[in-house]
């Protein structure tokens, strides 16, 4: 299951899939009810691993710190004054699915159609359902046998990341500032940034490799909000309850009956629209909990679906006289274009390092978030650039080895640019 090197227009040759196919049969998942950083050890198996090969590159100061991060440095090959460019991605991998025992497959010249994955028969890549496959067509596919997710999302960025940094130290006719690599842990949970140490790393700018659809740049996120409502009920026996008892879980669930059904949910929006979720109801006669995540690319937009939220909780508590309720609503990220708009050439450089690639530059929105979005507001201004996963968190994974290949190369590119345009 090696892929041949691959030659590119600059002469590049490819070692991004075997490094790939290296990374995908750790376990990294991470795990959102564990309070330490990282989330799970396992995630460090393959820090250290990413770390000796970093060292092993020559990059000298290439460590797995405490926290489970992973830093390096390509030092400058020029005498011009570059700005300091950072690469991230994250190596973790979704609660959603599991990620252990991974079994790579790769489909070689993708002629069209269903991919059926092997090991379970009844998961099925629908071409109708992935239209992204119409671009994929004589390209070498990857997925899993249908028993776990792959983790494109995000070892494509890793993988990419690790190829190009190789690939720079080999060739240093290429000139370029000082490049730094990040590595982050617990992403997937929402804590990939929590104890970076942005003063050790030293970057004026970043690019989070952790995009889907090849020639993409995301420079607009979702901010983000939390809210949970803590509901107290009335208990009493319930044999002799009538007209005492309120119950808080009956509460919790009127609250979540009332929410829109036609608007302001995951599964009834799109494009720039955002959304008011429950993620988890639990409780007691006494006392229940429902919480709740808040999506909008505009902060407006999410005062106004908090505030919606409010107002329901308030209609339905007044059916329930002696019961009360707490809301409490904690920031998680900001849509990251607030501070990249003040730096148009991240973009621009970006999107011409895509052209390079022979591919035509998409300007997008994310309908989530990356570490680059609480990076941004960190004072590391970063956007999102494509490593070619699709339908991550899921079983029906898939990313092509072109795409990987290109997404190499834009970071080499970015690289060069940067060096370039100083």
């Amino acid at each position: 299951m090696v892929s041949p090197s691959v030659a590119s227009p600059l002469g590049f040759t490819h070692t991004v899939t075997e490094r790939f196919l290296r990374y995908v049969v750790i376990d990294t998942q991470s795990d959102p009810a564990s309070p330490s950083c990282p989330s799970t050890e396992k995630q460090k198996d393959l820090g250290r691993l990413l770390a000796s090969e970093l060292q092993a590159m020559g990059l000298r100061d290439a460590h797995l710190d405490e926290h489970g991060y992973v830093y390096a440095t390509i030092p400058a090959n020029t005498d011009k004054q570059v700005p300091v460019i950072c690469f991230c991605s994250h190596m973790d991998t979704s609660p959603d699915c599991t990620g252990k025992d991974v079994k790579p497959q790769i489909m070689r010249n993708y002629r069209g159609g269903d991919i059926v994955l092997p090991a379970d028969p009844t998961q099925v890549i629908r071409a109708a359902d992935h239209p992204a496959l119409r671009d994929q067509i004589g390209n070498d596919i990857i997925t899993t046998d249908g028993t776990t997710l792959l983790g494109a999302d995000n070892k494509a960025g890793l993988a990419e990341i690790m190829d190009a940094a190789h690939f720079l130290i080999h060739n240093p006719q290429i000139k370029h500032g000082a490049i730094k690599i990040l590595f982050t842990p617990d992403e997937e949970i929402g804590r990939g940034v929590d104890k970076a140490d942005l003063k050790k790393l030293g970057a004026d700018f970043a690019y989070t490799i952790d995009g889907e659809t090849a020639g993409n740049i995301e420079d607009e996120t979702f901010s983000a909000d939390s809210a949970t409502i803590t509901i107290e009920g009335v208990s009493t026996h319930p044999g002799f309850a009538k007209g005492k008892m309120e119950h808080a879980i009956k509460i919790a669930a009127g609250i979540v009956e009332r929410l829109p059904k036609t608007t302001c949910s995951p599964e009834t929006t799109e494009g720039k629209q955002g959304f008011l979720h429950p993620i988890s109801i639990s409780g007691a006669l006494e006392q229940a909990t429902i919480g709740f995540i808040v999506r909008d690319f505009t902060e407006a937009g999410l005062k106004e679906k908090e505030a919606l939220l409010e107002g329901i909780v308030k209609d339905v508590m007044k059916g329930f006289p002696r019961s009360t309720y707490r809301l409490e609503v904690k920031q998680q990220y900001r849509n990251m274009k607030q501070v990249i708009d003040r730096h148009p050439e991240i973009i621009d450089n970006a999107m011409e390092a895509i052209r390079r690639t022979g591919l035509t530059p998409v300007k997008t929105s994310i309908r989530g978030g990356t570490d680059g979005s609480r990076l941004s507001f960190m004072g590391l201004p970063c956007p999102n650039i494509f490593a070619g996963e699709h339908a991550f968190h899921s079983r029906l994974e898939w990313v092509s080895v072109q795409d990987m290949e290109k997404a190499m190369q834009t970071i080499v590119h970015l690289a060069m640019i940067w060096e370039e345009r100083a």
